[in-house]
């Protein structure tokens, strides 16, 4: 179990970044011989927080199997812009690869589906793109109401009960309260605004009249405080003991 720093990538990239896979292999090395076997799960690279990596086959295989049935509470920390209303809830929004804004996600809708339909053949060469929808299920429970620098933030617990690419900072975007310092999903990011919803469609499938105004985001992006989303706690049991673990890491923010 690694605590991961946020700006530091889980495995490396096609340009050989320093990656916290290569460090781990590095200090303790394992039993297959090879960094990337090491590999259980992955955090994006603005995600701080718990990984699990395995040292022998069996712990790889067992492993596996947990996050694959889903046999693990995984929970994390994030501040997100504005103050959410209410003190719990849960965002049952499917995902799908985002055809305008690739390689992204957005929200998946009837329209968007249909839209694929009129794509360029040349776009279809990412064959991801024709992925089914998936379904996306995310819990919040808010710890705190804060301000930073003044301006309303709310601190959250969020549960993935589904384990999506990206689902926790699309969903999160789509209620209206993206988290502070995602520049892809949030305010000035390079992914579709809101999810990839349209305002009718905001209305329809997730109303939230307290959502973070654009003006209000902006304001919490001029602080230039970095990502704040926290892989806190992982708990499951030892595929090869048997034994119950349970692990907590304090966010950094």
């Amino acid at each position: 179990m690694v605590d991961k720093p946020s700006g530091v990538l889980s495995v490396p990239n096609k340009i050989v970044h320093p990656s916290l896979a290569q460090t781990v292999f590095d200090a303790v090395g394992c039993e297959m011989g090879r960094m990337d076997m090491m590999v259980v799960h992955r955090l994006g690279m603005d995600t701080s927080g718990l990984m699990v990596f395995a040292k022998t086959m069996d712990a790889l295989r067992g492993m596996n199997t947990v996050f694959r049935t889903r046999d693990i509470e995984r929970k994390y920390e994030a501040l997100v812009c504005g103050h959410v209303e209410q003190d719990s809830g849960m965002i049952n929004l499917p995902l799908m690869r985002d055809y305008e804004f690739p390689p992204f996600m957005r929200i998946s809708t009837d329209d968007h589906q249909r839209a694929l339909v009129d794509l360029d053949p040349e776009q279809l060469e990412n064959k991801k793109l024709l992925d089914l929808p998936k379904e996306a299920l995310t819990k919040y429970e808010v710890i705190s109401r804060e301000d930073l620098d003044g301006q309303p933030v709310t601190r959250v617990a969020l549960t993935s009960l589904s384990g999506r690419t990206h689902q926790l900072n699309v969903h999160m975007a789509a209620f209206g309260h993206p988290i502070v310092g995602d520049d892809t999903y949030g305010i000035n990011g390079d992914a579709a605004p809101n999810g990839g919803l349209t305002d009718a469609e905001l209305e329809e499938l997730i109303p939230n009249p307290n959502r973070a105004t654009d003006r209000l985001q902006r304001r919490i992006a001029a602080t230039g405080t970095g990502p704040c989303v926290h892989a806190k706690s992982l708990k499951f049991r030892h595929p090869v003991s048997g034994e119950e673990l349970s692990f907590v890491v304090d966010a950094p923010f």
